[in-house]
Formats: structure tokens, sequence, C-alpha cells
């Protein structure tokens, strides 16, 4: 799913190319995509776009008369420049808003169609949106322990709940959580100040260096493969490989359709965290430590 550094990418490349140019064609080819009746979203064919921004994990579009048209990528929504006048035909294809030297598709590469497009009136309308969570870039120390304090649930849960924090999601909160040096599943309540700071501090900085390099690749280039998983991340998709601090493999915990990547190390103090499906069947043969997974029990490997 595109998280913060991936949504501020796609808003700057969108601002370059669509902000003053008209609509001049709407073509929705899911029947799954507009999740609202009123205002048709064609009635927007022939206006302008006046803005774009960012709700959360959503991104914007302003049109005159405070009308918005409002996309969530979900988890495989991706934006795509193509030439003028292309139709969307592709089995991915979405949706296809036609400018007068471009078009941009929107396309989603899964069979569950979860991305939504929503069109609304007002300001207000626009405002339930909003999931209430705080910017964690422009946030305070005081502001941001607050946030992470407020409910008792675990580090990888708090700073992916979107009422907590905005923006964050399953790859970043790997990423600041490593750089954090904490464990995914310790609960916001046993965190002393010192590692509020850390993960505080971990937070900006890693959801930074990932906007700065990521607008920068921008610059030249519409953002067309953005994605959850970079060989230069430190372990988010990187199950097996080697730590970048460390050099321990990298270990996960799989629930559902969610995957938790952290180093055992840098983090968990060499215990290692039960993934479900597989510590359910290896029972007692599930490896306690880093140093029973890599020698003791080689067998587990095989």
């Amino acid at each position: 799913m595109p998280e913060l550094p991936d949504i501020l990418t796609y808003l700057q490349a969108l601002r370059e190319r669509i902000v003053g140019e008209e609509l001049l064609r709407i073509q929705i080819r899911s029947p799954f995509l507009v999740r609202t009746v009123q205002p048709d979203v064609m009635t927007l064919t022939g206006r302008s776009v006046r803005d774009v921004s960012r709700l959360g994990k959503r991104i914007v579009w302003h049109f005159d008369g405070e009308v918005f048209l409002v996309f969530h990528l979900m988890i495989a929504g991706r934006f795509h420049l193509k030439k003028a006048g292309t139709l969307p035909k592709g089995k991915n294809d979405l949706a296809a808003f036609g400018f007068e030297e471009f078009t941009l598709m929107l396309t989603e590469a899964s069979q569950k169609k979860r991305a939504s497009l929503h069109v609304l009136q007002g300001r207000a309308a626009l405002a339930e949106q909003n999931r209430g969570g705080l910017e964690p870039l422009d946030a305070s120390l005081p502001q941001f322990k607050e946030a992470l304090k407020r409910e008792n649930h675990t580090l990888k849960r708090s700073l992916t709940d979107p009422r907590l924090f905005s923006g964050i999601g399953n790859a970043y909160s790997d990423e600041i959580l490593h750089a954090a040096r904490l464990s995914p599943v310790t609960l916001t309540s046993r965190l002393d100040d010192e590692q509020v700071l850390r993960l505080f501090t971990a937070t900006q900085s890693t959801l930074r260096s990932w906007t700065e390099r990521l607008l920068a690749e921008a610059k030249t280039k519409f953002p067309e493969k953005v994605t959850a998983f970079r060989p230069e991340m430190a372990v988010h998709g990187r199950f097996g490989e080697p730590c970048p601090v460390c050099g321990t493999a990298v270990q996960r915990i799989v629930r559902v359709e969610n995957e938790t990547n952290y180093c055992p190390r840098c983090q968990t103090g060499g215990k290692l965290l039960a993934d479900r499906s597989l510590s359910r069947l290896l029972k007692d043969d599930w490896p306690k430590t880093i140093e029973e997974w890599e020698g003791e029990r080689p067998h587990l490997l095989e």
C-alpha cells in the first residue's frame, strides 16, 4: 500500500502535471471503483483540477465549487502516465482520466478490487474521510507521545493505526521499528521516555529520508513503480536476508495478509517472535532464539 513517502511523491508528480489542467475525459471501467452516487463523477468532465492534497493515505483532487475526487489506492492501486487518448483496456485498468497531453490511468494489480474513488461535495464531506491520525512529520515529541500512549497496543499496531498516526503502513513501520531498535510486539504502555524518544526520532528520520529519496527520483520521471518492497530497505520484505546493521537473518511474523519483518538481534534481544502459522506447525520444535534458528536446530531450515 502506498504510504506517506509514496503519497507525497504522487502529489508532487500530479501537482506538476494536472493542476490547472482541464479534465477532458473520464472513463470508468471497474463497476467497483466509484463508491458514491452524487455528485456524478461524469459531471467533472470539462472542469479543471485546482489543487491536489492528501488525507492520510488518500489522494484528493480539488475542483471549483468544493467538489473533490478522493482516491484510496489501498494495497495494489497505482497511477500510471499514458499517451493522450489511451483507453482503459488492460485487465488491471480501473479508470482513465484524460487530459490534453496525457492520460492518467488508475490500475489495481489484484483480483480483490479494493481501490476506491469517492466524489464529494463540500469540505464537511471531505473532512469525514479524515481518520484523524497525527501527522508524524509535523508532530512534536509531546504530541507523538500522547498519540502513541492513547491506547495500549503493540508498536506495530499503533504505528499503522490511521486513527493514531497518519500515513504509516506495513512497510515503513517495519523500517521505523528497526531504526529505533524496538520490537514490533512491545506494548506502548511499557515504553519508557528514552524509548519513546528513539521511536519519535526514528519515525521522523525514516519518513523524511525516504520522502526525500522518492521525491528526487520523481523529479525526472513519473513514479511508475511505487512499491512497498525496495532493495534499500533494512528489513521490510527481506525475510532471510542479512540485517544491514548486524548481519543476522531478517525474520518475520505472518498474520493473515500482513507480514512484519524484524531483526532479532537488533530489535528483540535475540528472541524469535512466534510466527502464527509456522510456530503452530512446529509446536515444540519452534526455536526460541536466533542461535537455535541458525545453529542448534538446522533441520528447521532444510
